[in-house]
């Protein structure tokens, strides 16, 4: 608890350098784009708009999916937030190895910092979500306001992902090329592009109860077109114990490890 406090301090004394390093992240992201921040829209518009023209009619229909494109969408959407915060967390601490060895600033908060800036990118794609629930009539409830539950439950367990593989990358380079594997099979295994229930009994009993982006994915269809509310509360809870257990797992190893760091980069 008190190493859990004294990192707190540290985070808020350094919190100017945390804000510019995600503003620089997010610049980067778009620079020499004549569009910029509005592809975070248009980028999963027009995946929409392809996937309602396409493959609502190829699967959707076929699996009795209704609002088979809002579907898809959610699971992408989210996926892409998993998929670009880990990814880019890999190199986070070794991209800055010339800052760590010049002067002294907390290891983690290159990690949070690429984890934020993904959060930011992933809140601007809510917008076209909002925009296609609203063009393929999607019925809006008051349920839509709990997103925000699996929201910050994946940024959570991302921030703790994302510490555990910087941590990993400095001592292994090849972690990067093996999450390279990992997350295209992860992808697979998320019922993203079909019904969990199509999955054979064992691989169905995995998913359901030991993947944690299939907890948030599920969550989140459940409060933009689903009605599962007793289904969420479960979901809910195992996907906050998923978020508690990973960030500590990321912290503990990343407290273990940084002090060695110098030596590797």
């Amino acid at each position: 608890m008190q190493r859990t406090i004294a990192r707190l301090r540290t985070l808020l004394r350094y919190r100017e350098l945390f804000f510019q390093l995600v503003s620089r992240d997010i610049k980067l992201k778009y620079r020499r784009s004549v569009l910029g921040y509005v592809w975070s829209m248009l980028n999963p518009l027009l995946l929409m708009i392809v996937l309602t023209l396409v493959f609502s009619n190829l699967f959707g229909r076929g699996q009795g999916i209704e609002h088979f494109a809002i579907y898809v969408i959610t699971g992408k959407l989210l996926f892409f937030f998993m998929s670009g915060a880990s990814s880019r967390s890999l190199n986070s601490v070794i991209g800055n190895a010339g800052l760590l060895k010049k002067i002294f600033v907390p290891k983690y908060i290159f990690t949070l910092a690429v984890v934020t800036s993904e959060l930011v990118s992933f809140i601007f794609s809510l917008g076209a979500l909002f925009i296609m629930v609203i063009v393929t009539g999607v019925p809006l409830s008051w349920r839509f306001f709990f997103i925000i539950i699996p929201i910050i439950q994946m940024y959570i367990f991302c921030i703790g992902l994302g510490l555990f593989l910087a941590q990993a990358t400095v001592f292994f380079r090849d972690t990067q090329q093996i999450w390279g594997v990992f997350i295209t099979a992860w992808m697979f295994l998320s019922a993203i592009f079909y019904p969990v229930e199509i999955l054979p009994d064992r691989l169905y009993f995995l998913v359901t109860n030991f993947n944690p982006l299939y907890f948030y994915i599920a969550m989140f269809r459940n409060f933009t077109i689903g009605e599962a509310y007793m289904g969420s509360l479960d979901l809910a809870i195992r996907g906050a114990i998923a978020a508690a257990a990973m960030l500590l797992v990321g912290l503990v190893s990343f407290s273990y490890s940084k002090n060695k760091f110098i030596l590797h980069m």
